[in-house]
Formats: structure tokens, sequence, C-alpha cells
């Protein structure tokens, strides 16, 4: 896979997006205060196995530590990639 895939912020939507072929990955979120609450992260079947949710998820938390708040990975891909990538954890509310 390609390391120029264009991961999209899409913040009216709440979510960070990929678009492959007229189909969607998105990491999806909510703001609750200071924290972003990470929902959802999915990867359409035909897409998977090429390190978009990666992707996706690694801009999403560079981007609320830009932005200087603690998220809640209350979708299980993010936490286990917490857990995988140590540099994140500082960011974990609770």
């Amino acid at each position: 896979m390609s390391d120029n895939i264009e991961v999209r912020h899409n913040g009216s939507a709440r979510r960070y997006e990929i678009e492959i072929d007229g189909k969607l990955a998105v990491a999806e979120y909510a703001l609750e205060g200071g924290r972003q609450v990470f929902t959802h992260t999915l990867v359409p079947p035909e897409l998977r196995g090429k390190g978009l949710a990666e992707k996706l998820v690694r801009r999403a938390l560079e981007d609320a530590r830009a932005a200087n708040r603690k998220v809640v990975p209350a979708c299980s891909y993010v936490a286990v990639f917490i857990q995988r990538n140590k540099e994140f954890a500082g960011l974990v509310d609770g």
C-alpha cells in the first residue's frame, strides 16, 4: 500500500477518513469538554490488511496531541493501538 494515502479530517462529521475506489475507511470520535472520545474505527472488508486503520488512528491521535486534548479509547482498535504505540499513552484520560 502506498505511503501517500491521504487521511482527511472531516470535522463536521467528527471523523477521520480515507477514501479508496469510492470506499470509505473511518475513525469516528466525539468531543466531550476537552476530551476526544474515539468511538468507532471501520475499514471496509475489501480494504482491510493495508494499514488504513493504523494511518487513521495515528493521524487522529497526533491531532489530539497538537490540540492538547486528552483521549478516551472507547473503540477497541484505538485502545490496542495505544497499548502498542506507547508514545500516545500520555494522551489517555484516566
